[in-house]
């Protein structure tokens, strides 16, 4: 039968994998249903296809061919996710940057990229317009206004036709996310088609997706494409809920006023929630699922979103592997579980999804590990939902898929049910403002927010941006802060009893008042700093890593220079 001329492929029954034939079909068998929310705009998918449709026709003036890497800088918002399917349309490649990089980084990427083109909302106009004049790229700033800038929001309608169609080749480059190491150049991870095609629909299967879902984006669109959900949700026919900001009464306020099914985030974001004076009056309208990963949700805080309604769902997934490829979800046996026992299962990474090929742990000699939840070895990826290599970086490429997989760095065991459950991580995955390795260990952006009088104590906000954030009167007694950055947060009566604050950036916060007895503080730099009247009973701290920092006795270290 092999060798039967009759039964190749041919163009009635074979067509290259590609997301962007999910957009495709939704606009011929449902357009108008509701495709994206944001702020007190609503769109339906034909509306959509139009905003898809203006920035594709902009895109090809330019003009944008095929190969170009186009760079988009920008929070959760309709252009961001527009861009997903408009920049691959012409088989360009969608470089999404992360909104936190310095402009240093920024100007790295677009140089390794070679970009045409640099698209971004104000949030990151200085960078973008910084950039732009010191290497000579062409940018444009998404505006609802058209006096302001690019407006695709409003405009003529445009029949989009066929979409996928354009896509000749499914292992062709979609997306191009870059990584970061601790001492290391950034990474370019190349995504392909026919990766973003399946990982999308193993999340549809994992998490639920269909018609009636409400997915709040409260995860970055720039990490890993949001997880692929920014195609996934659109593959199930459901509506996007753009959520540009990490704000705890925000997301409060629209998970019950848009009745929200799902959404995804680290668990710090949980603990902000929780922790917020809102909380208080929050009324669930029906249950929600919420996609977790990076590190375990605590039993306490399953626990404590169990009887707000939230239902959990544990994720593992890397940039490589376009996002998730295994979870770990209760079965209807383990609902009736304590909540001790619901959260060692939930700490496990599970098994893989269904579109994902194999997940191994082998040890050192390359062989699987045994089924004892004991024996440590290395997380090991094969499949078609792993990407295609890093751009530019051969050597890093044979090095990540040296003995027949991908190799993670990460380490686990392997429970006898076959749950496997990570033990460590590699040394350079985790970096605190980067995009990192491990896409699931979203760290939260959470610069100006308020949490005066929150309760967060045992938070775990490790390498959170708390940035300018309103912390007074918080309650943060024994809270994980290693590495979070808190410059010029206002933490004037915070309780800090017991928090581990190291390495912390401190620089130019108020800590009037605050209470840091016994509290970790090696490594933490604490510049222009008001201590006054702050407790200090047994802080781990050293005179040196003061400098100019304000106390009831007077300015210390007021001749130091910034460390």
């Amino acid at each position: 039968m092999r060798n039967d001329p009759h039964l190749s492929a041919r163009p009635e029954n074979f067509r290259p994998l590609t997301p962007l034939d999910f957009l495709d079909r939704v606009l011929r068998d449902q357009p108008d249903s509701e495709a994206v929310i944001w702020r007190e705009q609503s769109w339906n998918y034909r509306q959509f296809g139009s905003i898809v449709g203006r920035l594709r026709n902009y895109l090809t003036e330019i003009p944008i061919e095929s190969g170009d890497v186009v760079s988009v800088m920008a929070t959760n918002r309709p252009e961001m996710l527009a861009a997903h399917y408009a920049v691959p349309s012409l088989g360009a490649v969608l470089n999404s940057i992360n909104t936190r990089l310095d402009a240093a980084t920024v100007g790295w990427i677009l140089k390794h990229t070679e970009s045409k083109l640099l698209l971004y909302d104000p949030t990151s106009a200085e960078i973008a317009k910084h950039v732009a004049e010191k290497i000579g790229i062409p940018i444009q700033v998404f505006s609802e206004n058209a006096e302001d800038g690019f407006n695709i929001l409003t405009g003529t309608e445009i029949q989009l036709g066929d979409l996928s169609g354009s896509i000749k080749d499914e292992w062709a480059p979609i997306a191009l996310n870059y990584t970061s190491g601790t001492t290391d150049d950034p990474k370019g991870v190349v995504l392909h088609h026919r990766g973003a095609y399946l990982n999308s629909l193993g999340n549809v299967l994992a998490l639920g997706f269909g018609k009636l879902t409400k997915y709040l984006w409260t995860l970055p669109m720039f990490h890993c494409n949001g997880w692929c959900h920014t195609w996934a949700i659109t593959a199930a026919g459901g509506t996007h809920v753009c959520l540009n900001r990490v704000d705890p009464a925000l997301i409060l306020q629209t998970l019950h006023e848009q009745k929200i099914t799902h959404f995804s985030c680290a668990p710090v974001v949980l603990y902000m929630l929780l922790g917020h004076p809102a909380i208080e009056n929050f009324q669930p309208t029906r249950r929600v699922t919420v996609a977790t990963g990076g590190a375990s949700p605590t039993s306490r805080l399953i626990e404590n979103m169990e009887k707000l309604g939230f239902d959990f769902i544990h994720l593992y997934g890397l940039t490589e592997s376009f996002g998730p490829t295994s979870l770990r979800l209760l079965s209807q046996l383990e609902k009736k579980l304590n909540t001790e026992e619901k959260a060692e299962l939930l700490a496990r990474q599970g098994v893989r999804h269904t579109t994902a090929n194999r997940i191994q742990v082998l040890d050192e000699s390359g062989k699987d590990v045994p089924w004892d939840g004991i024996t440590n070895g290395e997380i090991v990826l094969s499949g078609n939902t792993l990407f295609a290599g890093y751009y530019r970086n051969r050597e890093a490429t044979e090095a990540a898929f040296r003995s027949g997989g991908f190799h993670t760095g990460d380490i686990a065991v392997v429970h006898p049910n076959g749950d496997f459950e990570i033990r460590d991580r590699s040394k350079d995955i985790i970096i605190s403002g980067g995009e990192n390795i491990s896409s699931l260990e979203v760290e939260a952006n959470l610069t100006g927010a308020d949490f005066s009088g929150a309760k967060l104590s045992n938070a775990n906000l490790t390498g959170a941006d708390l940035s300018s954030a309103n912390l007074t009167g918080s309650d943060l007694l024994g809270a994980e802060l290693i590495g979070a950055k808190m410059e010029k947060a206002h933490m004037q009566g915070a309780i800090l009893k017991n928090a581990n604050l190291s390495i912390a950036n401190l620089v130019g916060s108020n800590l009037t008042e605050a209470d840091l007895s016994n509290a970790n503080l090696v490594g933490a730099k604490l510049i222009d700093t008001d201590l006054t009247r702050a407790i200090l009973r047994n802080a781990n701290l050293s005179r040196k890593q003061l400098c100019r920092v304000k106390t009831t006795l007077g300015i210390i270290n007021p001749d130091c220079t910034d460390q």
